[in-house]
């Protein structure tokens, strides 16, 4: 149990860690506060564990033809969601969130190949081969 929760704080420092650093990068992206910058990250794991695969699907058909560069769009959207529902962090426009989302998902990638194994454990039954009965 212990080990999805390092894994979870793991995941979310390095989030918060990635929104700072585009927030120094990026003039369009301000935060007034640590705590905004620190539920900004939460919000924003939060908004692409769950509606995140809810919009891929939905717009699955724009996403093939455009040959997967929707889901680009689609980081753009989740990050603008979350600085409308948090106060202390502004985002200047479409643009800057697109690319400041791209340089979040590449810089958060990078910082997770750095961190010890955060993976989530999944904990599943063992499996066993059916049994033939012969009469």
């Amino acid at each position: 149990m212990f080990d999805n929760l390092a894994g979870f704080f793991i995941q979310w420092g390095i989030t918060s860690l990635s929104l700072w650093v585009a927030s120094l990068l990026f003039n369009g992206i301000r935060f007034s506060s640590t705590s905004s910058l620190i539920i900004s990250a939460l919000l924003l794991g939060f908004a692409n564990a769950v509606l995140r695969p809810l919009l891929v699907i939905l717009t699955l058909p724009l996403t093939l033809l455009t040959l997967g560069f929707f889901l680009l769009v689609i980081n753009a959207l989740m990050l603008l969601l979350v600085a409308k529902l948090v106060s202390g962090f502004k985002i200047s426009g479409f643009w800057t969130a697109l690319f400041a989302s791209l340089f979040i998902s590449i810089f958060s990638m990078f910082l997770g190949s750095l961190a010890p194994n955060a993976e989530m454990t999944v904990y599943r039954l063992p499996h066993h081969a059916p049994q033939t009965i012969s009469m």
